[in-house]
């Protein structure tokens, strides 16, 4: 039996030969089809092989949403090269990390990010530097890069294991750590995507999540060009330009935080807004609370709920708009090609209905590991290809997922993942500074919000202003603290761990 080739560019330049004629990607204004995008792909992916990436190569694109974005990924698959999407909402001293661990062959950077770039550029392992915009000092031009090029005649084959995208988390102890996805891990989460909301290839998604996050680049954009859907593509998130774009398109679908939600319902239009078009719209990365719920369903927008991380693509559970507030506040049932269990404490032992326990999945959808993390990957993908979330859950006599705590303390501000750890130990370096904690405390506006409880050095003073701006340059803002609690010294347990339940008791 012949296995088909399922990788990201290959079904993408099948879907190209099926309707090249139909609208593919709308931007700023402009519309493309898939036969122009499909162009713009074979050449870059013959500039960037003529150019010396080879099968493997890591190639990786810093920037805000943009049209680039794609071409890069597909480009990179075509030649079986990995992309390596970058958050833009780093410092320079975290991207260093993260570029060299990739070990990047090739950096694309919007014009916005190439001063963050330069600052490290001298330490960065690239061998090539690509303007996404107009060529600047020491940077060329991706459109004089790929020049006359010719369209690439032959991709090359990938198997469905292959690596297609590192995608960099977090990391509990400070360091981040690059999610190895597959090409079949995005096919099959597609494949789960679409049997649990129907895709339709008359659907127009709107996409204003970031694209470096694994919600904005596949819950909604890959799945709607296999069926040769229309993306609409949003540089940033605007509420305004959202509501504007939903009736000029004629949008029918989305993805969105709940914080998103919140700011579109907050727009003095959004009663009168036509957003009759709206089929659906995918919402993630925390529950969504009932009055947004009930705020949306009155306007006639059903909001299709789940749960997953970067490592599952993000394919976990789902939610139906059915069961929105019969089941309010959770995140559903398995998606159609994951199995999911509750564990207790041994990470083993299956527990029964309402006992929480650890959240384990496992599917096609699962990645293949951690890159360059043997042990990390170990830790977290078991022998029998458990995937251990970190998350403590239960399932409830209907088998609904119940999403209750992090195992990691990890804060979810905006459907940013911060993790307590990296944020300390970047504070612990305050001149003023003896100790601290980090925790999360609910936010109205973003699911979540950064406190810091310190206590300080002798006769030093803090304030919280002081400490933003002094962290501003080793963290990115949404890591920053919103809120500084200053105590004698930190509450600890026999063996030294912070007991951090009792500062949430304390400062809440």
């Amino acid at each position: 039996m012949v296995k088909a080739d399922i990788g990201l560019a290959n079904w993408f330049m099948r879907r190209v030969a099926q309707t090249p004629q139909r609208p593919a990607l709308s931007f700023d204004g402009t519309t493309r089809s898939y036969a122009e995008m499909g162009d713009a792909i074979s050449r870059l992916a013959s500039a960037l092989r003529a150019g010396g990436v080879c099968r493997g190569d890591r190639v990786a694109y810093l920037g805000l949403n943009n049209p680039v974005y794609f071409e890069v990924m597909f480009a990179a698959a075509r030649l079986g090269a990995i992309f390596v999407p970058l958050n833009f909402r780093l410092t320079g001293a975290e991207l260093d990390y993260i570029i060299n661990d990739a070990g990047v062959h090739t950096l694309v950077v919007d014009a916005m990010h190439r001063p963050v770039i330069d600052s490290v550029r001298e330490r960065l392992c690239c061998r090539r530097f690509l303007s996404a915009d107009a060529a600047a000092d020491g940077w060329m031009a991706l459109a004089d890069f790929v020049g006359d090029a010719p369209p690439l005649a032959q991709g090359e084959a990938t198997d469905e294991d292959d690596v297609a995208v590192i995608m960099y988390t977090s990391g509990t102890t400070g360091r981040p750590k690059g999610a190895m996805l597959t090409h079949g891990n995005f096919w099959w989460a597609n494949i789960n995507g679409a049997l649990g909301a129907d895709v339709s290839e008359n659907d127009i998604t709107l996409v204003m999540a970031p694209l470096f996050h694994i919600g904005g680049l596949n819950v909604t954009p890959l799945s709607c060009w296999q069926k040769g859907g229309h993306v609409v593509l949003h540089r940033a998130f605007d509420p305004a330009r959202f509501i504007a774009d939903v009736k000029s398109y004629r949008v029918t679908t989305s993805f969105a935080v709940p914080a998103m939600l919140l700011f579109i319902a907050q727009q003095p239009d959004f009663a009168e807004a036509d957003l009759s078009s709206i089929r659906v719209i995918m919402c993630g990365g925390a529950p969504v609370p009932e009055p947004l719920l009930r705020l949306y369903a009155a306007r006639g927008i059903p909001l299709n709920q789940g749960y997953g991380l970067t490592e599952t693509a993000p394919s976990g559970s789902y939610l139906g708009p059915e069961f929105a507030l019969a089941k309010l506040g959770s995140a559903g049932k398995p998606m159609f090609f994951v199995d999911l269990k509750i564990v207790g404490d041994d990470g083993r032992t299956p527990l029964g209905p309402n006992e929480r326990g650890e959240v384990l999945m496992r599917g096609p959808n699962i990645m293949r590991g951690y890159w360059n993390k043997p042990e990390a990957t170990a830790a977290a993908i078991d022998a029998e290809g458990w995937f251990h979330s970190g998350d403590i859950g239960y399932l409830d006599d209907d088998g609904f997922l119940y999403i209750c705590d992090r195992l990691k303390d990890m804060i979810i501000s905006g459907g940013e993942n911060i993790y307590p750890a990296e944020v300390e130990a970047v504070l612990y370096d305050h001149p003023a500074i003896a100790e601290v904690a980090i925790f999360g405390e609910p936010s109205e506006k973003w699911g979540e919000s950064v406190t810091a409880v310190a206590a300080l050095k002798p006769g030093a003073s803090l304030d919280l202003e002081t400490l933003r701006a002094w962290a501003t340059e080793r963290l990115a803002r949404y890591k920053l603290p919103t809120r500084l609690e200053i105590v004698t010294a930190l509450p600890r347990n026999p063996a030294g761990k912070v007991l951090k339940f009792e500062l949430r008791d304390r400062f809440r």
